[in-house]
């Protein structure tokens, strides 16, 4: 039996760095939303402060994960710290959902007695908001949100809290143009849907990292294909690809080999390969003789 640990290089510092300001950002201005809000008696803003109030504790969350993730592997936790980075884009996914009834439910209610908002108020704040989470967004972007799912899940609060201020921005103009006091439930509407939106994706894609599945730019028999092309090797079974987090993708499988076959000069192959073609880098093979089997219970591998 062959093994190879290799680890990729994170952009951990990126991360970081890009997290703690947009946290910095996020979380000063939405005490100013929240009390604007309330001055202003409107519901798209409470709506956009109560999803800064989620983007805030994501944040928070998402950079407390990459911390601990940095923390080296123990005994009895051998890969380290890193899945707390899906168990918190989890949490962020469900504190998304939660955000988006609580939304729902108050614009219903106001649908039936629409109260009348201070709309130039709410015009203000709410182009400040939309400034302030266009510059969030351009530091998340600096980080590796297309691999990490910590920042791409904050990235798409930051992008949700912002399409929500151009909805309080397009119902502040109404109102002012044609006193229709109902556009603010409808803009709170639109930012609960675009809140639920994102938060189904996310833990969508945590749950999937949770439950062990294959990472989504992986396919499993492509890989068994390509691992069959391994000269000497003429059988792949008990083939298993998933990730701790989805820029670290494991493989483990059993490679059938004939019984003059180099065992050695399989192995390397086998882990080239996979490095090369699928950027996997944490690879265990067990190697078996062609007609030797597996060694658990009637020949069968679990």
């Amino acid at each position: 039996m062959g093994q190879q640990h290799d680890h990729s290089h994170s952009h951990g510092s990126a991360n970081k760095n890009a997290l703690f300001w947009a946290f910095i950002l996020i979380t000063a201005f939405m005490f100013v939303e929240l009390v604007g809000g309330f001055l202003t008696n409107s519901l798209a803003l409470l709506s956009d402060a109560g999803h800064m109030l989620s983007d805030s504790a994501a944040l928070g969350l998402s950079l407390l994960a990459l911390i601990l993730g940095t923390r080296e592997a123990t005994a009895d936790k051998s890969y380290g710290y890193r899945r707390f980075e899906i168990i918190a884009a989890a949490l962020n996914g469900i504190a998304l959902l939660v955000i988006a009834a609580v939304i729902t439910i108050e614009a219903i209610r106001r649908f039936f007695s629409p109260p009348e908002v201070q709309s130039t108020g709410m015009l203000v704040i709410a182009v400040i908001g939309l400034l302030i989470n266009i510059l969030a967004a351009w530091i998340l972007m600096r980080g590796d949100k297309d691999e990490n799912l910590n920042i791409r899940s904050a990235f798409l609060h930051v992008i949700g809290d912002m399409l929500g201020s151009v909805g309080a921005i397009v119902a502040a103009l109404l109102m002012m143009a044609f006193g229709w006091w109902l556009a603010d439930p409808v803009a709170s509407i639109i930012v609960a849907v675009l809140v639920a939106v994102s938060g189904l994706r996310v833990t969508r894609e945590a749950a999937h990292v949770l439950m062990e599945g294959v990472p989504d730019r992986i396919d499993p028999a492509s890989v068994r294909e390509s691992l069959l092309t391994v000269d000497g090797v003429r059988d792949v079974h008990d083939l298993h690809i998933w990730s701790i987090t989805p820029e670290n993708p494991i493989l483990t499988c059993h490679l059938t080999i004939g019984r003059e076959t180099d065992p050695d000069q399989v192995l390397s192959s086998a882990n080239r390969l996979l490095h090369d073609e699928y950027a996997i880098e944490h690879s265990t093979i067990q190697l078996e003789t062609d007609g030797g089997g597996c060694p658990g219970p009637h020949g069968n591998c679990n």
